[in-house]
């Protein structure tokens, strides 16, 4: 346990410390912005340094690694990181290289469309399929691997044996889906930062729960959890959490530094992670009420207008159809701030309302 705060107090406090020397090492890396439209939110962000997702990346990797010093000082042994842990700091460092390459093209071609698409998506795909495969094909030496072949949502559906490929391949789509929404809704200051905590947060108290009711430690207790290394993901959560927190200090209206792609990729790939190591597929989509929602408004914008040429929204994503409505920045993000603790909160209740099934309360 102590572990784990310490974790997210490092990261928080490196975050919050070495952002303000991102910001002037970062000072001539501003990318252009389109604003045909006049956005309010856009305007004066030509000149704000982007891949602020550098610093709490680094700060994530970091607090890992002092968590576990931490937790090797007070119970002894040697620094042993998890598979576990590795897959989702992969998955951070993998989908945010894919987000950095795209910010470096828009800074060094001064062109607001950086890396194309497809070449996104392959990225993603290769990191999704990589490291899934990972978690599907490495057993440890109790049995158990990172990710289930069975669907699950607060755990393990046990008629719903898709296979280990098939498995892979929704890992993939998951990796695909949360990394690009989590982009599409960094497009206000702090929104995707504030908004991904409460997530992520969501997921250090499902994780911590699962650690406490191991099947490993404690076989015979009713309820208990079949997952792998559930203090690792833990703590893992704890230390995304931690920085995010750190870097929103710089990062909120007005923003002196934004994530960039290399942030919101990166954190869209770890949510995929998150959901696969605790065993809630089928919960992540209600974990990431928010993201689902702003991704939504965006589909139902595009074929709305490509069938009948008609716009639902006056502007998509969602948080610019309110900016276009008159909503401040501030009350935007904030409001939309709310709306993911509470996507958050319904996800742990959920998983929580579970256990008291399973454990016959």
């Amino acid at each position: 346990m102590a572990a784990i705060f310490v974790s997210a107090f490092a990261a928080m406090v490196i975050a919050l410390a070495v952002t303000p020397l991102a910001i002037r090492i970062l000072r001539r890396a501003h990318q252009p912005i389109r604003n045909e439209l006049g956005l309010a939110s856009n305007e004066g962000k030509q000149r704000t340094p982007t891949m602020g997702g550098l610093v709490f990346i680094g700060a994530t990797l970091i607090a890992y690694a002092i968590g576990h010093l931490v937790e090797m000082a007070m119970n002894g042994g040697g620094f042993r990181p998890t598979l576990t842990g590795l897959i989702l700091l992969g998955l951070l460092v993998g989908g945010g290289l894919i987000g950095l390459l795209d910010d470096v093209l828009k800074v060094v071609k001064r062109h607001p469309g950086g890396l194309p698409g497809r070449y996104k998506i392959i990225g993603q795909i290769t990191v999704g399929a990589g490291l899934g495969a990972a978690a599907l094909y490495m057993p440890s030496t109790d049995g158990y691997t990172v990710g289930s072949q069975f669907l699950s949502a607060t755990r393990e559906l046990a008629w719903a044996d898709i296979g280990k490929i098939a498995t892979v391949a929704l890992f993939v789509l998951m990796v695909v889906a949360t990394s690009n929404a989590v982009n599409l809704t960094d497009g206000l200051d702090g929104l995707a930062g504030g908004s991904t905590a409460a997530v992520t947060s969501g997921f250090m108290f499902i994780a911590f729960w699962q650690y406490r009711h191991w099947c490993v430690t404690a076989p015979d207790m009713p309820g208990c959890y079949p997952v792998r290394d559930p203090f690792d993901v833990a703590l893992v959560a704890a230390a995304i959490t931690g920085a995010l927190i750190g870097f929103l200090w710089w990062n909120t209206s007005p923003a002196q530094i934004i994530m960039g792609d290399v942030g919101a990729l990166g954190l869209g790939s770890l949510l995929a992670g998150f959901a696969l190591a605790t065993h809630t597929v089928i919960l992540l989509p209600v974990m990431c009420g928010l993201f689902v929602l702003v991704t939504m408004s965006r589909v139902i914008q595009y074929v709305s207008y490509k069938t009948t040429g008609v716009r639902v929204f006056r502007m998509s994503p969602l948080h610019h159809h309110f900016e276009m409505a008159g909503w401040s920045e501030v009350t935007i993000v904030v409001r939309f701030w709310m709306l993911a603790a509470v996507a958050s909160a319904l996800g742990i209740g959920l998983f929580f309302a579970d256990y008291l099934r399973y454990a016959g309360w």
